[in-house]
């Protein structure tokens, strides 16, 4: 009876948000159903939700968590300064009369601000209203703009300082000690936030890289795809105001990451210095008024009452499936497995790649990642690596149509002339070219393990 109850507690969730119903609510409400239905019905012991309001608890006491906020005012505060629509107009003039130059440029502009920002969202939208609109201009093909956007956008998924690995360090950290402790490690070591972005930050540069090349190729062998821009323009300005433009940003993610990676700051800290980096930012383009300061810590407090109810409904669903004995469930068929863990590493990479489809990525962080998390780690895999392969699975399922996330934002501010399939026809190499990479990550963990180990060696 209570592994029926699991099973029917996660269909009953997956159609109520397919319903439309908002997920934090859903994940407390449909919860709360299923855990008074077992109680009547003697299949779930009530205990398990005494422990709830310490989970509230945790939640309001957790010092990694406080960067989430910070980290996100940040981001919205360099939205909105405009750096990236003149940061995008210098390198295109720079790379004018190159074939494929504004592709390039708006790779590298999306991973600067990947990089700055960390909310993919709000980079999609961003770069899809300022550089669509003069790709298509310059007669660029339009799935390969799009693509080219959506590609771009996502890179904050998984260039750090990204909001995605704060929470998912967070709740590997969780996991990492639940599998030592599962292992009778009673002594268990913990997951930093620094861990994680070292982990991340070759394959990210290796996946920029990639789609430079992807982009430079495509530009020679079928030019008519992306034809230069043979405008005149001075190149010595341009190079000026370009490095001019350049400096702010990689200052400020120097300092933020740098100080994490160094450990001379917290994660909590250094995203407070980069929230007031990107205050000064705003204040020289000139973009920093009263207006714009209101809309920010606005859209930050939405953005962040979000993350934390989907957190809270999450820490309660967590609850009762586990009181079903759902937890014990999975891991039991996960060790059951022929081939054992790397048909289960495969089997829940699969299984997240799909739930990237209809669900975000803090949902999935929240609620999937404590279930299996424990139970991989348990079979020997390195939290940081997990953790990496995670965040580029889940960055690949927002690209993928029909469901990818990134669709929607850029389908949002597109042109009605494009259709929709010529976004679909546009990821989809960039998605190949993130299938590659996943695979290349899996074949060599150390390219994810590397940096770690230097930075935080022993």
């Amino acid at each position: 009876m209570a592994g029926l109850m699991a099973f029917g507690l996660f269909l009953g969730i997956g159609l109520a948000l397919m319903a439309g119903f908002p997920v934090a609510f859903t994940l407390a409400g449909v919860a709360l159903i299923f855990a008074a239905t077992g109680i009547l019905t003697g299949s779930f012991d009530p205990v398990f939700l005494e422990a709830f309001p310490n989970r509230i608890y945790g939640i309001m006491t957790n010092e990694t968590l406080i960067a989430v906020p910070v980290f996100v005012f940040m981001g919205v505060m360099l939205e909105r300064s405009k750096l990236a629509d003149q940061l995008l107009q210098s390198l295109a003039q720079l790379m004018r009369g190159t074939h494929g130059g504004l592709g390039i440029a708006v790779v590298i502009v999306g991973a600067m601000m990947a990089a700055s920002t960390g909310i993919v969202g709000a980079t999609v939208v961003t770069m899809g209203l300022i550089s669509l609109p003069t790709m298509l201009r310059r007669g660029y093909d339009p799935a390969v703009s799009t693509g080219t956007i959506c590609a771009a956008g996502t890179l904050g998924q998984i260039i750090p300082p990204s909001i995605v690995l704060v929470m998912l360090a967070d709740v590997l950290s969780n996991a990492y000690q639940q599998a030592q402790l599962r292992m009778g490690n009673y002594s268990p070591e913990t997951v930093s936030v620094g861990e994680l972005f070292a982990g991340a930050l070759v394959p990210g540069m290796i996946l920029v890289a990639v789609y430079l090349v992807y982009i430079v190729v495509l530009a020679r062998m079928r030019p008519g795809l992306m034809p230069p821009d043979t405008t005149p323009a001075d190149r010595q300005v341009s190079i000026g105001r370009l490095l001019l433009l350049a400096a702010g940003p990689l200052l400020l993610i120097v300092a933020v990451l740098g100080s994490i990676l160094k450990g001379i700051a917290t994660p909590t800290e250094a995203a407070a210095v980069g929230a007031v980096g990107a205050i000064f930012l705003a204040m020289i383009s000139g973009h920093l008024t009263l207006e714009t300061l209101k809309d920010v810590v606005y859209r930050t407090t939405r953005i962040t009452a979000m993350v934390f109810m989907i957190l809270v409904g999450a820490s309660l669903f967590s609850l009762v499936f586990r009181g079903f004995g759902g937890d014990e469930m999975i891991a039991d068929f996960l060790i059951s497995l022929p081939g054992g863990v790397i048909t289960a590493m495969v089997l829940v990479m699969l299984v997240m790649f799909l739930l990237g489809f209809v669900l975000d990525f803090i949902e999935i962080t929240f609620v999937v990642v404590p279930i299996v998390g424990p139970v991989l780690m348990a079979m020997g895999l390195d939290p940081i690596w997990l953790g990496v392969m995670i965040a580029l699975n889940l960055q690949t399922s927002f690209l993928t149509p029909p469901f990818g996330f990134s669709l929607f934002y850029l389908r949002g501010v597109c042109p009605d002339d494009i259709p929709t399939s010529a976004i679909y026809r546009g990821v989809i190499p960039f998605i190949a070219i993130q299938l590659v990479v996943l695979c290349m990550l899996a074949l060599l963990p150390q390219l994810v393990t590397w940096l770690p180990g230097v930075v935080y060696p022993g």
